[in-house]
């Protein structure tokens, strides 16, 4: 194999490429790109046997031929390259050249054929959403995917489409402390879509190849009941397995008679908790107290090694007295996501789930459980 490429497009596609592959792995070859070369590019894939990425890239080919070599080893290598350089990839043996100027590396090989690959077989189920829309449903639930892997079937974004008048394709996350949905016009070809849950890792590698993208680009998603495929291009296509496992009914927790409404300017109230948080440095103090009042909110945080904080916000609210406590953290997360001015803070009692939106008819909502204080 022999092969002549710009630079940039090289240490591109490896940044896309090499992010997929573990630090560690007990599978030598897992930490390897496989690299081929073909007709008029290079092919470059990354696995870790759950995910999949696969990118072509323009090169000048000499000799066509495969290998594999070390992701992270040949991306350090060809980030450090001077910008505007040629880099030329040659294989002999089992060792791989890489030379651009003055610089030569020689570097360890295995072969091709021992290189695992998810099959790229035909998926059912086949509709388009555009970057914009994509984005927007991961950034919408991403932050409460739960980390807990006893409930691995929380460790993802769960995708439907539901039925009635007028369906949608719903996203869902949660860990149990606070739950994310959002709702996106049904589009063609989802409607038989079946339940999936799309693991943490592959939403964040996805997330990273949206933003190189225009926002009205279109991704084509393909997916079966094990299988999901992204296809950002002709040229760069993101394929993963699924979470083999059932989500829970969500809906149960979201409340529907929450009778106390208040609404608040969504950046005053981020950053009034933000600010009173600042004395919470422990796990035990993550709590930020809200004291609702006619037409105030009052904010405070105690910390036994710190001392307190309270703040009064101007606010909305004409319901009875409340007190109520929630993980900052997790408030501040929900805030993030707001994109209008003013944000309502469905209540009902101070244990029981709250629920945030930015309006009755925004497409995502919040539900967060609160904390005794």
């Amino acid at each position: 194999m022999k092969a002549t490429v710009e630079r940039a497009t090289l240490v591109k596609c490896l940044g896309h490429i090499q992010s997929v592959v573990e630090r560690r792995n007990t599978i030598p070859i897992l930490s390897n790109v496989l690299i081929e070369a073909r007709g008029d590019g290079l092919r470059l894939m990354a696995t870790d046997l759950d995910l999949q990425v696969v990118e072509t890239i323009p090169a000048g080919i000499d000799v066509q031929g495969a290998t594999t070599v070390s992701a992270h080893t040949l991306f350090d290598i060809v980030r450090k390259i001077p910008d505007g350089a040629q880099v030329e990839l040659a294989v002999s043996g089992d060792r791989m050249s890489v030379v651009a100027g003055r610089s030569r590396f020689s570097l360890s090989t295995l072969k091709r054929d021992d290189f695992p690959v998810i099959a790229e077989t035909d998926l059912p189920v086949r509709f388009t959403l555009s970057a914009a829309d994509l984005k927007e449903l991961i950034d919408a639930t991403r932050f409460a995917i739960s980390t807990e892997e006893t409930r691995y079937y929380l460790n993802g974004i769960y995708m439907h489409a539901t039925s009635g008048p007028s369906p949608k394709l719903r996203g869902v996350a949660t860990d149990g402390h606070r739950l994310a949905r959002i709702e996106l016009e049904l589009p063609a070809g989802a409607a038989d879509m079946p339940g999936v849950i799309v693991p943490r890792k592959c939403v964040a590698e996805v997330r990273k190849l949206l933003d190189e993208m225009a926002a009205d680009a279109p991704v084509e998603i393909s997916l079966s009941a094990a299988k999901i495929r992204f296809r950002f291009s002709a040229d760069s296509t993101l394929t993963s397995k699924l979470i083999d496992g059932t989500f829970p009914d969500y809906s149960r927790v979201i409340p529907t008679a929450n009778d106390k409404l208040l609404k608040i300017d969504a950046k005053t109230l981020a950053e009034g908790v933000d600010r009173v948080a600042a004395i919470a440095t422990t796990e035990k103090t993550r709590a930020v107290k809200l004291a609702l009042g006619r037409d105030k909110v009052t904010l405070s945080v105690t910390s036994p090694e710190n001392g307190t904080a309270s703040e009064d916000l101007a606010a909305d609210y004409a319901a009875s007295e409340l007190e109520v406590g929630f993980n900052y953290r997790y408030l501040l997360d929900i805030l993030g996501q707001v994109r209008s001015d003013s944000v309502d803070v469905h209540l009902s009692d101070a244990s029981a789930p709250t629920l945030i939106r930015e309006g009755d008819d925004a497409r995502a909502l919040y539900v967060l459980m609160p904390m005794r204080v």
